[in-house]
């Protein structure tokens, strides 16, 4: 995959700075300067410079070798070539023992300069298509892995941070596709149970039977075709973490059983009379409502209450539109590299459509799409017509007329019409108009509207 690597040139040499970012600009990369290096820690504060040129000698109070070790502290990752005209074997020795990558002396040669960068950015590309492969063979995601800079969404990490280590159960809450195994592993894997094993069960996908055997284990001769005996998941989890997919789904019957393996830690194979002990962290993740769920009588309210000791409610992609460039900027690089195509990045106007589409299917649909584009496009760059399908599938936005009714009647009305989209439920009502649980109780004892 050919990414767009930003280069960073600083010198306070106006006329060799402007050389060398026209050479680079003519190999076709994205280059900005700077004169002093108080403007190359601004400019390193807003992009992620994958090579930076820094001058050696410098007025202005900061030299290179203190704007080299500025911009790591910034950019850990970037990789620094320190440049000047009076080369020496002390400078060369502490330019690299603080951390440049090569040194290199005036005058600079427009082909030297370009090898230097090619050999560099092969090196780097080699080392992310390698992570990308570890991460996705491994699946081992930690808080660093999850792309957001949404509030919400960073109070939700930093509350997995303080949990990581400790074993009380979890329920992630949150639509079909906004990421909750991906939290779920990010807890095991940041926590002291990192080096045990995360067990995935989709209990949404088998049936009681099955699931039952999948979960529990069985013994031989426990069923027609059990010819041996088989640990189940909660077995193979021992010391690890156990993460329960869509457990609004499981019958009346396994949700006794994981009752008593969450209050006893014991359960007994299909088919065996010898119990087994486990040390699990369960975390549990549904895409349902389970309070409606135990008001409706289709959940246990003792196993609801057993899981629900620490709630992580995901917000959909459309209400943290401040992602879709992130997370579409990474998807780009990754499924690209991925099937081997020479994709630089996305354009403007592609992210904007991006950003105006509602997500029904959230972030994993937006990775669908993104790899659907990347499969059909003929260009180096995404653009507007790769996604232009996504717009004609696409629901028409109703444009909303505001009623010639007083202001407070308006409240009560969006209130109202807002509890009876979430079914009388006044948290997941509270969510959606954006304040908070006791604003809402207030605000329907006002309008004396039944809750």
């Amino acid at each position: 995959m050919k990414k767009v690597w930003p280069i960073l040139v600083v010198d306070d040499e106006e006329v060799m700075c402007e050389s060398m970012a026209a050479w680079l600009r003519e190999d076709g990369y994205r280059v900005d300067t700077a004169p002093d290096g108080q403007m190359a820690l601004k400019l390193a504060q807003s992009t992620d410079y994958a090579i930076c040129f820094i001058d050696l000698k410098m007025p202005g109070g900061m030299d290179g070798i203190e704007t080299m070790m500025e911009i790591h502290r910034l950019r850990p990752e970037a990789s620094t070539i320190i440049i000047t005209a009076y080369a020496t074997v002390d400078t060369a020795i502490q330019a690299m023992k603080e951390g440049a990558q090569e040194y290199i002396v005036k005058p600079c040669h427009p082909q030297e300069i370009s090898m230097l960068v090619s050999r560099i950015l092969k090196l780097k590309k080699l080392q992310s298509e390698n992570a990308i492969l570890r991460k996705k063979i491994s699946r081992q995601y930690r808080h660093r892995d999850i792309i957001t800079k949404n509030p919400r969404m960073e109070e939700i990490l930093a509350l997995t941070r303080e949990i990581s280590s400790i074993r009380s159960t979890v329920l992630i809450c949150g639509d079909s596709g906004t990421g909750k195994e991906l939290v779920a592993r990010a807890i095991h894997y940041s926590g002291d149970r990192a080096e045990k094993r995360f067990v995935s069960v989709s209990c949404a996908a088998l049936t009681e039977t099955l699931l039952e055997s999948e979960l529990f284990g069985h013994e031989k001769g426990a069923f027609t075709g059990a010819e041996g005996q088989t640990k189940g998941k909660f077995e193979l989890a021992d010391g690890g973490t156990i993460f329960l997919d869509e457990i609004g789904d499981i019958s009346p019957k396994l949700q006794a059983d994981l009752l008593r393996v969450l209050q006893e830690r014991r359960f007994y194979r299909v088919g065996g009379s010898e119990e087994v002990s486990v040390d699990v962290r369960v975390i549990a993740a549904t895409n349902k409502n389970l309070a409606e769920e135990v008001q409706q009588g289709r959940f246990r309210d003792d196993l609801f209450y057993r899981i629900n000791v620490i709630e992580l409610r995901l917000p959909p992609l459309r209400e943290r539109r401040e992602d879709i460039p992130l997370l579409a900027e990474h998807f780009v690089e990754r499924i690209a590299s991925e099937l081997g195509k020479d994709i630089a990045g996305i354009s403007a106007g592609a992210l904007k459509l991006l950003i105006e589409h509602d997500w029904p299917g959230n972030v994993r649909e937006l990775e669908n799409v993104i790899e659907r584009a990347i499969v059909t496009s003929r260009d180096g760059t995404l653009v507007e017509s790769d996604f232009t399908w996504l717009n004609q599938r696409s629901n028409p936005t109703q444009s909303w007329e505001v009623p010639d009714l007083p202001l407070a009647e308006v409240e009560r009305r969006v209130i109202l019409a807002a509890m009876e989209r979430k079914k009388g439920n006044v948290r997941d009502a509270a969510s959606s108009l954006g304040i908070d649980r006791s604003t809402l109780y207030d605000k329907l004892k006002r309008y004396q509207l039944e809750h």
